[in-house]
């Protein structure tokens, strides 16, 4: 983990910025001491850190890519960094002393036992878990292969990322109830991608491009997923379903 690259982060970073919900946002913050530690898993270069902005924090930026903790060390300089495979070592990293613990776009990628660990290693600290994949999706305008991209896609999500096999779509429900059987009390919170052309073209061509391989891994026919990718460089707009999290313990 991450296994993700530097410009595709980049990519991402101001569309995940403006689809955080403001109200869970807030209720997270809210729930939070004065200058609080917080361990970051996936940290990828430190986007959550900064989506947060939580004054005086002691973050614990951690992540299996050193070139990605690096630039989050660049970035972040106050930040301790920490690598680490969470697939194998969830526990470890979590036996850190903190009263918070964040992730964003993780909990699509991994298992139901991963998330059954991570509920039972998470201590009674505050969760907040972002981005989420939820299944949705929808382009403008619509195209004949919409479905039939989607489920190849859906079920490539469903695919071993090396946590298991993931969760994709059902990761923020398996969360919440893990996250409940261990005395949280949770709230889901609607965090879509509202993408358009003239703002986040390129986010838009490198998704339909991932989106496209993804499905043609999962069996989706190869004219279809081309013809379909070939019709979304003029998409206008897309919305990507996402959910975000936040467990409080009772």
């Amino acid at each position: 983990m991450s296994g993700f690259s530097l410009d595709w982060l980049a990519l991402r970073e101001g569309a995940d910025d403006r689809a955080r919900n403001a109200d869970l946002r807030r209720a997270f913050l809210d729930a939070l001491p004065p200058s609080p530690s917080v361990i970051d898993l996936g940290s990828g270069t430190g986007s959550t850190a900064r989506a947060l902005g939580i004054e005086g924090a002691r973050w614990t930026l951690t992540d299996n890519d050193p070139a990605l903790l690096a630039e989050a060390k660049r970035r972040i300089p106050r930040a301790t960094t920490q690598r680490a495979d969470l697939s194998e070592n969830i526990e470890a990293v979590l036996s850190r002393d903190a009263d918070a613990i964040t992730a964003s776009a993780l909990f699509d990628l991994v298992s139901e036992d991963w998330i059954g660990r991570f509920a039972r290693a998470a201590g009674g600290r505050v969760v907040y878990a972002a981005l989420t994949y939820d299944g949705g999706e929808a382009w403008e305008p619509e195209h004949p292969a919409d479905l039939a991209v989607a489920r190849a896609f859906d079920a490539h999500q469903r695919r071993d990322k090396g946590f298991g096999p993931a969760l994709g779509p059902m990761g923020a429900s398996v969360l919440a109830r893990a996250m409940e059987a261990e005395g949280y009390a949770v709230t889901l919170a609607p965090s879509p991608w509202r993408l358009d052309r003239a703002q986040d073209g390129g986010l838009m061509d490198a998704l339909a491009e991932g989106i496209t391989g993804a499905a043609m891994e999962a069996g989706c026919d190869r004219g279809t997923a081309q013809d379909w990718l070939s019709a979304r460089a003029t998409a206008s707009r897309c919305t990507i379903g996402h959910l975000d999290l936040l467990a409080v313990r009772l």
